[in-house]
């Protein structure tokens, strides 16, 4: 019998299923034991799931999810229509959904949808407005028992319908799965899995050297090529989607000029940033999404590393003899942010801005004055969600006044997004985020700064295998150890 394949991760945990995270290592772990109606695939674009088909109404209010026949969670109860509605309308509970500092996420899309079931196999959600990229959170919504979720005990021993069935778990420590005989995705390459908590990147590239574990999630770029992590395992570089950046309060001071948040953009040299503070260990932005993300955009010359056009606009703002900004800085979260500050004011200093720095050392208590728009000039903060649209509608739309929105305000940003709202057809619903994109390159919201890179490593020759585009780890998708 094939041998237990371990997983060594800096995070082991085990949560309500609908929290809304960005968390990598915790996605992976529901990933492998919940299903929800759609998933990512390779490319981070929507594929079937446990529905095997679906359509979106011309008013881009009603989806109609045909599910797939004979569905089953682990405990052998059936996984019908009435399980996927006890599922979204948990979802939409006030108390369900919450991160860092912003309470119900998933509310925000689903309060006040109606959630119907013609028969076993057909679920139709109409939402109260137009929503065209409700995937983007449905495929949140991971199908639990409703005979079991909500039970004692069920988070730490939950029931799902994925790939993998949870055997064991010791808290913080270690998780044991064992292969779902009867996922709907039929075999996977390795009948068990243990996800083991190990805190360190160096620690994680060791253990997969010594042979101890077959996979080491995300590895520091620096400890994969201190220890060699070639011969004899495979290197899976990848960038982790979500966004370093400043915030900048555009409702008052400096920065509600449009000249000067452009000006900062423009001063910042982000290869030089990612080499000074991470030793190169990271990709520069040229906006406010990922390049992972679906509508991304090409045109990033708004963004391009110009000092000088930097202190010409400035000048015109009325900065012309020098600024000082008050920033907040955080002491993880990234836990590279004094040092980002530092190198960031470096640069900044040579167009004549200056830095106060707030240092705030309680990150729950950082993030709760960054919802309450209690900010000074701008501050360290980061942006996850892989979803273009949610990154729009949370944190740039004004008429939304999101957690994270800081004042900033773009009436074609407003508008576009309201066509694409609207727009069923993928492609053209793409094209609008584009332009999406290419605005918030000319007038931006924040400073961009990177994405993170990590390395994956994995035990043996494994020459096809790549990460999925919004950087989860994909066991149904793992090769044989």
């Amino acid at each position: 019998m094939p041998n237990d394949v371990i997983i060594a991760q800096s995070r082991i945990e085990l949560r309500d299923a609908h929290d809304c995270t960005d968390s990598a290592d915790t996605l992976a772990i529901f990933e492998a034991l919940f299903d929800a109606l759609v998933r990512r695939g390779p490319d981070g674009r929507f594929q079937p799931a446990l529905a095997e088909s679906w359509t979106l109404s011309p008013d881009a209010r009603t989806w109609t999810f045909r599910l797939r026949p004979g569905l089953t969670f682990h405990d052998g109860s059936i996984l019908d229509a009435a399980a996927i509605r006890f599922s979204i309308e948990r979802m939409m509970r006030p108390e369900i959904g919450a991160t860092l500092g912003a309470p119900a996420v998933w509310g925000q899309y689903l309060t006040g949808a109606k959630v119907e079931t013609p028969d076993t196999r057909t679920v139709t959600v109409t939402t109260v407005e137009p929503t065209a990229d409700l995937l983007d959170v449905l495929v949140s919504g991971y199908a639990l028992p409703p005979h079991a979720a909500g039970q004692p005990g069920f988070t730490e021993h939950p029931i799902g319908s994925g790939a993998y069935a949870i055997e064991a778990t010791t808290p913080g420590e270690e998780i044991r799965m064992t292969a779902n005989p009867n996922w709907w995705g039929g075999s996977v390459a390795n009948p068990s899995l243990i996800w083991r908590y190990v805190a360190g990147s160096t620690d994680r590239a060791a253990a997969l050297l010594d042979g101890g574990v077959q996979i080491a999630t995300r590895i520091d770029p620096s400890d994969a090529e201190a220890l060699g992590l070639a011969s004899g395992t495979t290197r899976v570089d990848h960038i982790d989607t979500t966004a370093i950046i400043y915030l900048l309060n555009s409702a008052s001071g400096p920065f509600s000029d449009p000249r000067v948040r452009r000006a900062v953009n423009l001063a910042v040299d982000g290869s030089a940033l990612v080499e000074t503070v991470l030793g190169g260990a990271a990709q520069p932005l040229s906006g406010f999404v990922s390049p992972s993300h679906i509508g991304s955009g090409s045109d990033t010359s708004g963004t391009n590393h110009d000092p000088d056009a930097a202190r010409a606009l400035l000048a015109e703002a009325g900065f012309g003899d020098g600024l000082t900004l008050g920033v907040d800085c955080p002491t993880r979260l990234p836990d590279e942010a004094e040092a980002l500050t530092h190198a960031v004011a470096e640069q900044l200093g040579a167009v004549g801005i200056t830095f106060e720095v707030h240092k705030v050392e309680d990150r729950t208590r950082y993030a709760e004055r960054v919802r309450d728009k209690q900010i000074h000039d701008m501050c360290v903060f980061d942006s996850s969600p892989m979803s273009t649209f949610r990154v729009l509608n949370e944190k740039i739309d004004s008429r939304n006044q999101g957690s994270w929105w800081q004042g900033y305000r773009n009436v074609e940003v407003e508008r576009l997004l309201d066509r694409s709202r609207i727009t069923v057809e993928d492609a053209e619903r793409e094209q609008l985020h584009n332009q999406c994109f290419a605005l918030l390159c000319e007038d931006p919201p924040w400073l961009y700064l990177y994405n993170h890179t990590r390395v994956l490593g994995l035990a043996g020759e494994h020459a096809g295998f790549s990460m999925r585009a919004d950087g989860i780890l994909d066991v149904t998708a793992l090769p044989t150890f």
